[in-house]
């Protein structure tokens, strides 16, 4: 590393301590998604392989929900792989999945984080599903974080089964449909969704310079605050983060009145 790189280094450095010494926690966001995109772009510019983005996307999880612990977010939700990228070619498909079970036990075992999967299981091999649940019974009892690993997770995928399983449970329960037609609601329907119990997504980030969700969580970001940042996913560092925390901040949220 040459000396204009290292100056580079420490003028971040004691900028990301400037904007964290002004952050108001009590405006910080109880709960953010994140679409962690550009790992294959990163690669790219830097002459490597997709599969070392994807590597190096993975390593950079536990250091976001580091700096989300320091700032007392509550739930964070990780876009790891969505329906789509099922249609990728299976010689990058096959190690993402191998990194992505691998992200998944490394949470699991770190001990600070409730694991919790969001997504479609039957379109995951038979070892990723059996990875999900150990992590989500292992982590249970954890007080921290709540992270909601989305894979194989489609917005729209959701709803539906959302609808199916309020379906279910009604015929489950011997309501006939016209009862349930009466009944339903919005509030139903988020019951039945991935993140039941949880509260919405207060911010969403997507890195990479992309500004659309692609389907991320349909229903939830209704009333979300959306920051789009330029850097790839590998490269997202902490000044980039405790930026949308500003950003967030600064925002008067209306919830559409």
């Amino acid at each position: 590393m040459n000396l204009r790189d290292k100056l580079r280094g420490l003028l971040v450095r004691v900028y990301a301590r400037r904007v964290e010494g002004h952050l108001d926690h009590a405006s910080v966001p109880e709960h953010i998604g994140v679409i962690m995109d550009g790992n294959r772009r990163w690669a790219k510019a830097a002459g490597s392989s997709t599969v070392h983005g994807h590597r190096a996307g993975a390593e950079k999880i536990e250091e976001f929900l580091g700096w989300c612990d320091e700032t007392d977010v509550k739930v964070v939700t990780l876009w790891l792989l969505s329906t789509d990228n099922f249609d990728r070619p299976q010689d990058e498909l096959g190690p993402l999945l191998d990194i992505i079970d691998g992200v998944v036990r490394t949470l699991a075992e770190d001990g600070r984080w409730r694991v919790h999967h969001v997504g479609t299981p039957d379109l995951l091999p038979a070892g990723m599903q059996q990875t999900l649940k150990q992590a989500a019974e292992s982590t249970a009892h954890v007080d921290g974080i709540v992270v909601n690993v989305a894979i194989g997770y489609g917005g729209r995928q959701e709803i539906a089964d959302a609808v199916r399983s309020m379906l279910a449970d009604a015929q489950a329960k011997g309501v006939s449909m016209g009862e349930l037609a009466e009944s339903v609601d919005v509030d139903m329907i988020g019951r039945h969704l991935y993140t039941g119990a949880q509260p919405d997504p207060d911010l969403v980030i997507r890195t990479s310079g992309e500004q659309r969700l692609s389907g991320f969580m349909l229903w939830q970001t209704a009333h979300s605050e959306y920051y789009f940042c330029e850097v790839f996913w590998p490269a997202f560092r902490k000044v980039d983060f405790l930026r949308a925390l500003r950003d967030y901040a600064a925002r008067h949220r209306r919830y559409g009145g």
